[in-house]
């Protein structure tokens, strides 16, 4: 007897579709010996990876002004308070201010570097430290790229209290909060009620 996975043409839909996907007898073996519930699970990771690299090559491209709004926009999404824009010149390093109460006593300062290839070093850190002065001790430094070993500790053996995000966390945040993409389809997936015919 054929296995299920084989039957259902789902191995001939992988080998077609995707003829180099799948480089080995043993690659071919794992998909049929899978159930259709492995299948979805991988067919969604492989997607949502995707949509992660192509929303990183995105915001790799878009206007370093815009990009500095969409941090914004994930912070408040994030569940941290309004948010202040600074002005495109002169902003000291700062690119936003978010307030964590309604009174902005406390407040997180917010940088944004928009790079493509670059990594953000210590020197960027230590400008990004000087410039938050004594209004915070709290700061959001992120970048598109990643962080040299410098930049790692300097921000944290700094006095103030800094967290780095690099290009795969932000865009990981984006995702899970929706920033940035939408939903295409939402499928549901249904088993037999066991519950439903037990005898009463």
């Amino acid at each position: 007897m054929k296995n299920v996975v084989e039957d259902s043409g789902i191995v001939n839909f992988y080998s077609e579709e995707n003829p180099k996907t799948y480089s080995s007898n043993d690659d071919l073996k794992e998909i049929i010996n899978s159930s259709p519930q492995d299948l979805i699970d991988t067919g969604f990771s492989q997607i949502e990876k995707e949509v992660k690299n192509e929303l990183l090559e995105k915001l790799k491209t878009i206007d370093p002004y815009y990009f500095e709004k969409v941090i914004l926009i994930l912070l408040q999404k994030m569940g941290y308070g309004e948010f202040i824009e600074t002005s495109k010149s002169g902003d000291g390093g700062i690119d936003g201010i978010i307030n964590e109460d309604k009174l902005g006593l406390d407040k997180i300062y917010i940088q944004a570097k928009r790079f493509s290839e670059n990594k953000v070093r210590e020197k960027d850190i230590r400008n990004f430290i000087g410039a938050m002065s004594g209004d915070t001790n709290k700061g959001v430094f992120v970048t598109t790229s990643l962080f040299d070993v410098g930049a790692v500790e300097k921000a944290k053996n700094a006095h103030h209290k800094i967290i780095l995000l690099d290009g795969n966390k932000l865009v990981d945040l984006m995702h899970e909060f929706n920033v940035g993409i939408q939903i295409k389809a939402t499928y549901e997936i249904k088993q037999l009620d066991e519950d439903f015919f037990e005898e009463q």
